[in-house]
């Protein structure tokens, strides 16, 4: 088959979204078929933007390129799964989330923008109309596949796959740190992380790894451990080349997850893969479908004492601490996630 893979794309921006567009194109072609990545460059600021990102892609439609016919669309990403295409599937990363759980939130970018509100419903109403027009609807976890029943009443199935590299992932004896990777950004709560250090009754260490979004919350975040005198306890080592993290995560004794109702998070799989317990927060969503509290790592209320209590766990609890990573790592390989069967309901 030809297949194009749809996504929207911040120029100069690459994370889960990005990778996951990838490793569908590098499987499809694995599996025979001729895949090709198009992106549509999406900017959401200001709000009066997005209306506009909405028309061009439901203006381009994308059944015929360059005298052949593409036999299949996989959609992925708003606003580019309203592109028009007569045998579309969605596999749903996740919908304009400020138009939806993130609306009235502290996170949400919609709520107390001016016309934020019809802004709000057209998203909404595009939506309604748009998703149900694909022969199938996927989502990558069962928390997206949740927000889409809850908010649109549009039933859908979780596809599961695996994250990038996942055969280069290995184990080693676990260091005295803890590991916290993930973009800087309020979603990903690190300050909740550098607030329960501060209550840890062990002399705790954490790393944190990823790209600065928000460049005030990050500073913030420093400022925060410089005048509490964390020191050496925390360190920003910003983004890592991938050899880098995966030697991280193979040498930390646990990995922190605390984001804000996460839609998937290779984190948590790529802690799995590195036999490393998470600790992950009720709220966080998407890694709730995969740790299991108390076997493979623990879920804590979403408040920095909770944190803490976890973090000493593991620092005190080294045995039980290589316990549940190596539960963890047996958890995923029971899941039996694999691109092969990704790509057999895709194209089914």
């Amino acid at each position: 088959m030809r297949v194009v893979v749809a996504n929207a794309q911040t120029p100069f921006v690459r994370g889960g979204a990005e990778m996951l567009a990838d490793s569908l194109v590098a499987a499809l072609a694995e599996a025979g078929h001729e895949a090709e990545l198009v992106t549509m460059p999406f900017k959401w600021y200001p709000a009066e933007r997005i209306p506009e990102a909405m028309l061009a892609a439901r203006l381009m439609e994308v059944g015929e390129w360059a005298g052949g016919s593409i036999d299949r669309l996989i959609a992925l990403k708003f606003p580019a799964y309203l592109m028009r295409h007569p045998d579309k599937v969605l596999w749903l990363l996740h919908q304009y989330r400020g138009a939806y759980d993130l609306w009235g939130s502290e996170i949400g970018d919609l709520f107390n923008v001016p016309d934020g509100r019809p802004i709000r419903d057209s998203i909404r109403l595009a939506d309604d109309t748009v998703i149900p027009e694909a022969r199938a609807v996927f989502t990558i976890s069962r928390n997206v596949s949740d927000r889409l029943l809850r908010y649109n009443n549009i039933k859908s199935r979780p596809l599961y796959h695996p994250p990038p590299n996942a055969g280069a992932f290995r184990q080693e004896v676990a260091e005295d740190f803890l590991l916290c990777p993930g973009r800087i950004n309020p979603s990903k709560r690190q300050d909740l992380v550098v607030e329960a250090l501060l209550l840890c009754r062990e002399k705790v260490r954490v790393v944190f790894t990823g790209a600065v979004d928000a460049a005030e919350y990050a500073d913030g975040l420093r400022r925060r451990c410089a005048t509490t005198g964390l020191g050496d306890r925390v360190r920003w080592s910003g983004s890592v080349d991938e050899d880098a993290k995966i030697s991280l995560y193979a040498r930390c004794l646990g990995v922190l997850v605390p984001p804000v109702d996460e839609d998937y998070g290779y984190v948590t799989l790529e802690a799995m893969l590195s036999a490393k317990p998470v600790i992950t927060l009720s709220d966080s969503g998407g890694p709730l479908d995969f740790v299991l509290d108390n076997e493979t790592g623990f879920i804590c209320p979403p408040n920095p004492s909770a944190v803490a209590r976890a973090m000493d766990r593991l620092w005190q609890e080294r045995a039980r601490a290589k316990a549940l990573g190596e539960a963890g790592y047996a958890r995923y390989r029971e899941l039996g996630l694999n691109w092969q069967d990704v790509i057999q309901e895709l194209l089914g």
